[in-house]
């Protein structure tokens, strides 16, 4: 099993939803990713958000359609400018989480997981767009295992 970094749905201007809530695409963007993830056999124990509305909505929608084990829960260090050095300390390679946060945040993280330096940016993530990465036993950097992402043009 892996960890998922999830990129929430594509989400409305401030001045529409203060929130900044799904636009109708979005979600759109979002089921596409989690119907796909759940023809090809992704299993997730938990679902883990930022607690920012379109996280939130985005995880809901993933759940839906993946039924993580464990729910959904909302946790602390996955906001846009969070330290990604201090919230990957705590990651488990086995834990089959997902979670769904924002940019830069996510980039950065994948950045610092699979290089050890968050200033590189090895994907390009799009909104509900899922990456999922692994670590073997001893090794201290992660490696993409695959991503699916809303605009494969």
């Amino acid at each position: 099993m892996a960890i998922y970094l999830v990129q929430h749905g594509l989400s409305l201007a401030e001045n529409i939803d203060p929130e900044r809530g799904l636009s109708k695409e979005g979600m759109q963007q979002v089921e596409r990713i989690a119907q796909g993830a759940k023809v090809n056999g992704l299993v997730v124990k938990k679902i883990v958000h930022s607690g920012k509305k379109r996280a939130e909505q985005t995880a809901d929608i993933f759940n839906r359609y993946l039924q993580a084990a464990d729910g959904i829960q909302p946790t602390k260090g996955i906001a846009p400018k969070d330290d990604v050095i201090v919230f990957a300390q705590q990651l488990l390679p086995g834990s089959a989480t997902m979670f769904v946060g924002h940019l830069p945040f996510m980039e950065k993280l994948i950045g610092y997981l699979t290089t050890g330096d968050e200033n590189k940016t090895v994907l390009a993530f799009q909104n509900g767009g899922i990456v999922c990465l692994d670590r073997a036993e001893g090794d201290a950097l992660w490696q993409i295992k695959w991503s699916l992402m809303p605009d494969m043009g």
